[in-house]
């Protein structure tokens, strides 16, 4: 449920001001509002929607401070997921690669959307190859593709480099390394810098 709202978010479905009617969405899946309610108040813990008495639920203006932080609480997470999945995949890379390919292809064809959502996949790739699911409970519950999305629309930032930052992590991956926690915690902190410069 949470997914549908925020893929509505993400593609604008919903703008910032827009209220959100649960009973509205209930009606269209087809399911009771509570389950609805749960996932309001889920996005509501993530600062992506408001609540008000009376006014209900409506969708929240995104600030640059509020992805920073959400970028500042990534980091650690995607520092320890790189370093408990490196032994895991072996040097085994050839997702990361498609999603590459992937991001250089939506470059060339200025699909900042696509750039972005191959953008995430890759990182969601290494963090699901942590095998910690509480660390990937963790990631996914911070709402990295949606957050990454509706900065693009909603703030019109262009997306933090393009495949080539991705490539020392690929390579970091297939070497192996002490740093390559770090490298990817730098690599996030780049996102965090350049929101407070936008």
């Amino acid at each position: 449920m949470r997914a549908f709202v925020l893929e509505g978010l993400a593609a604008g479905r919903w703008e910032p001001g827009d209220r959100i009617v649960e009973r509205r969405i209930a009606l269209e899946l087809g399911v009771s509002q509570a389950p609805v309610r749960e996932a309001l108040r889920e996005l509501e813990t993530m600062e992506l929607v408001t609540s008000t008495p009376n006014k209900g639920v409506r969708v929240r203006e995104l600030t640059l401070d509020q992805l920073r932080d959400v970028y500042l609480a990534r980091a650690p997470l995607e520092r320890r997921a790189v370093m408990l999945a490196a032994p895991r995949l072996a040097g085994n890379v050839s997702t990361l690669e498609r999603h590459l390919l992937a991001m250089r292809r939506a470059a060339a064809e200025g699909n900042i959307d696509d750039q972005a959502l191959h953008g995430v996949a890759f990182h969601r790739a290494i963090v699901h190859a942590c095998g910690n699911p509480v660390l990937i409970r963790h990631w996914n519950w911070l709402g990295v593709e949606a957050w990454t999305r509706l900065s693009l629309r909603w703030l019109r930032t262009e997306p933090h480099g393009n495949a080539e930052d991705h490539e020392e992590i690929v390579e970091g991956l297939r070497r192996g390394g002490p740093h390559l926690g770090r490298l990817m915690e730098l690599h996030i902190m780049d996102y965090a810098h350049e929101s407070r410069s936008a």
